[in-house]
């Protein structure tokens, strides 16, 4: 890695457009680890393997290179965790890059995945709603008026903020993120995997725009 890397965007280029993410130096486990694999093209030819509409686009598990139609993704990922980076300023609007990560039970620290990512797209809530989600599942935690500001303008998944790192932003590319969280997924054992595999033909890194 050099320090040059840490100044270039993460283009992915999938069969139905290209995306581009801008990884933050706030969390740099993940962004470093994140520049490593792309540089490796540990990414090419791996599907967004889980996608639900109106939430996020999952991939990373490299399983799902060739995988034939029907079988259940997800567990694929190198045999490393990393250390959990919660940033406040750093939450799960609409585009944010987040770690996947196995659920609290079996991982209480809270460790992401080595590989898996998603890419929120989230929905758009009114401040009712967010009060509710205070008062539910956050069990009374406050979202900050400058999140709640961006969740009811603009959208998100504000449940998973300070439980999953998000280390990026999605800074063009959102019409592509849409078609994708649209496409129909399965309803059977490969559960939300899309029926029409979307694939990341490459990943590589580029030069920032601006």
């Amino acid at each position: 890695m050099t320090k040059r890397d840490y100044k270039k965007d993460v283009l992915l280029e999938t069969n139905m457009g290209n995306m581009v993410l801008r990884l933050s130096d706030e969390t740099p486990l993940h962004r470093n680890n994140f520049l490593k694999l792309v540089k490796t093209k540990y990414y090419d030819g791996v599907l967004f393997h889980r996608v639900i509409n109106k939430f996020m686009i999952q991939s990373g598990d490299p399983n799902s290179r060739n995988a034939p139609a029907g079988k259940p993704l997800g567990e694929g990922e190198p045999n490393y965790r990393l250390a959990a980076e919660f940033i406040p300023s750093l939450f799960h609007k609409k585009g944010a890059l987040a770690a996947a990560r196995e659920g609290d039970d079996a991982n209480p620290k809270k460790e992401s995945s080595a590989s898996q990512f998603y890419i929120v797209q989230g929905k758009v809530w009114t401040e009712g709603g967010l009060d509710t989600l205070e008062n539910t599942r956050l069990k009374g935690r406050k979202i900050p008026a400058e999140h709640r500001a961006i969740y009811t303008r603009e959208g998100g998944s504000p449940h998973l903020d300070q439980n999953y790192t998000v280390f990026g932003q999605l800074i063009s590319g959102y019409d592509v993120l849409d078609k994708i969280a649209a496409t129909p997924t399965s309803k059977g054992a490969d559960k939300d995997r899309p029926l029409q595999d979307v694939t990341i033909q490459k990943a590589k890194l580029i030069k920032r725009s601006k």
